[in-house]
């Protein structure tokens, strides 16, 4: 059988995932639970089959968006759907899609969260500015 721990880390690594130091700072305070986190979000729920990876990425995002906090694993899983091969285009889509379903203020919040992931660099942009 294999190790859901080890399953998980391989699927981070999938994912192109930066997210080492935070699990590490976590680790050292309580390293039974991160194991556990690891071990049972993507050793177990993403490893299941039915759904690719680069599916599952997008509903954490829906999800992530949805519940309007956690900023720091929203950015995350936008930086990891990404580097699966989700376009910036399809992602805001997508946040834009939450809003129906969430509400207008936690889509807004999503997409400025995530806003330097996103912005396409275009000098001529007629995007609102503060």
């Amino acid at each position: 059988m294999t190790d859901p721990y080890r399953a998980g880390i391989d699927i981070l690594s999938q994912t192109g995932s930066i997210q080492e130091t935070r699990r590490n700072r976590a680790a050292e305070v309580a390293p039974d639970f991160v194991r556990t986190a690891v071990s049972f979000t993507y050793g177990e729920i993403f490893a299941r089959p039915g759904l690719d990876l680069k599916m599952r990425e997008l509903a954490a995002i829906s999800a992530f968006a949805a519940l309007g906090r956690s900023t720091a694993q929203l950015r995350q899983h936008v930086e990891a759907a990404l580097h699966l091969g989700w376009t910036k285009t399809e992602i805001i889509e997508m946040l834009i899609q939450t809003a129906a379903h969430s509400g207008v203020a936690m889509a807004i919040d999503a997409i400025a969260d995530c806003h330097d992931l996103l912005v396409e660099r275009d000098p001529n942009s007629t995007a609102c500015e503060d």
